[in-house]
């Protein structure tokens, strides 16, 4: 079974950036797409981004459109989510989650998780 492992969450102020890794382990990363969520507390998981096994295609939340970019180093077994211009709002717990084949963009359908990392961004 496939294993993932965040890293990279902090406390940073606003306008500042983190990048967030997810190191898997147990399977074949380069065959499954990858996606990352976060969560506020009393909110419901929601889509940050996603990348495709197969072609490297990205998606993106509206919300984090153009200061995120997820990519991933297939040798390192590793995904990135490289967070620039962040604001307060973007404060969450942020997961990795991975796939086999097609991205999605609903939480249910990623069967393996990470056990989350904390993204606070002060004003």
């Amino acid at each position: 079974q496939v294993q993932l492992v965040e890293s990279g969450g902090g406390l940073v102020q606003a306008g500042g950036s983190l990048r967030l890794s997810c190191t898997a382990s147990g399977g074949t990363f380069s065959s499954y797409s990858m996606g990352w969520f976060r969560q506020a507390p009393g909110k419901e998981r929601e889509f940050v981004a996603a990348i495709k096994w197969n072609d490297g295609s990205r998606y993106y939340g509206d919300s984090v459109k153009a200061r995120f970019t997820i990519s991933r180093d297939n040798a390192k077994n590793t995904g990135y989510l490289q967070m620039n211009s962040l604001k307060p709002e973007d404060t969450a717990v942020y997961f990795c989650a991975a796939k086999w084949g097609t991205t999605g963009y609903t939480a249910s359908t990623y069967p393996h998780w990470g056990q989350g990392t904390q993204v606070t961004v002060s004003s």
